[in-house]
């Protein structure tokens, strides 16, 4: 169940990383598919380190959120493109 709710956040949480970049990021899917296995790998890496229990699925689901914007962002940015900025 765990694994379903990672790619759910991973699809997310591409989606609003993809839609940060200057420009049109990689692209929707691209954008999704980086997500998605950012969100993965954060899931994994959370349960690997202890967070299994049911109290854990707050802390893996957190990790799944911040690896999966990284892995998009920091794509992104190894590749020469900018991140925007909002004013309100």
């Amino acid at each position: 169940m765990q694994f379903l709710v990672w790619i759910f956040v991973g699809l997310a949480a591409g989606w609003i990383a993809g839609k940060s970049l200057e420009g049109k990021g990689y692209g929707p899917s691209t954008d999704l598919a980086m997500g998605v296995a950012g969100a993965v790998f954060g899931g994994v890496l959370a349960r690997s380190a202890g967070f299994a229990s049911y109290s854990g699925t707050f802390v893996t689901t957190f990790v799944a959120i911040v690896c999966a914007a990284l892995v998009t962002i920091l794509a992104a940015l190894l590749s020469g493109r900018t991140i925007r900025t909002r004013t309100f």
